[in-house]
């Protein structure tokens, strides 16, 4: 599975290079630095998504461990350990079919995001492509979209709610 990883790995990383992703998502027309964003909301995202954030090398073992345990005991995909570089690699380049061969290959974009970026470019690059539901892929839509005002406006409540939505954005999929 480790090889199967790697070679899909780079295979993907091949067609289109990381530095190439990077640009790509940093070019978008509404791409929102964190200095546009409240700290609100940006504490929040680090709550919710990845609380140990600043402190692991892309992978917390801890998270993962706790999701193993738990998906074992419900004996199902009850629970995600992935971090916000894990959420990254995944968004970039993979899509979201459980397979652990794509979770192989994250790992190598996961150490190749940390090894070439600091953890504030990696998040504003997350906050820039992630899901808020309902086809909103990146807070600048989110906050729009949901609120009509800019992502350096959004308050409290606002900033609170957009945090936790990528957690389960198929709930705010209302144009299915």
């Amino acid at each position: 599975l480790v090889w199967q990883g790697y070679r899909f790995y780079k295979q993907v990383t091949e067609e289109t290079p990381l530095t190439q992703k990077v640009e790509e998502i940093r070019s978008k027309p509404h791409f929102t630095t964190l200095e546009e964003l409240p700290q609100t909301y940006l504490n929040a995202v680090i709550a919710v998504e990845d609380a140990r954030f600043y402190k692991h090398g892309g992978i917390d073992l801890i998270s993962t461990g706790r999701a193993v345990l738990t998906n074992l005991k419900e004996q199902e995909l009850a629970e995600g350990g992935s971090s916000i570089t894990q959420q990254l690699a995944k968004n970039m380049y993979f899509g979201y079919e459980p397979s652990l061969i794509r979770k192989f290959s994250e790992l190598f974009v996961v150490h190749d995001l940390e090894s070439r970026y600091d953890k504030d470019t990696i998040l504003e690059l997350y906050i820039n492509i992630i899901n808020y539901g309902d086809n909103n892929f990146g807070i600048y839509d989110a906050a729009y979209n949901y609120y009509g005002v800019s992502p350096a406006e959004l308050d409290l409540d606002q900033a609170s709610t957009l945090a936790g939505i990528p957690q389960s954005p198929a709930y705010l999929q209302l144009s299915n």
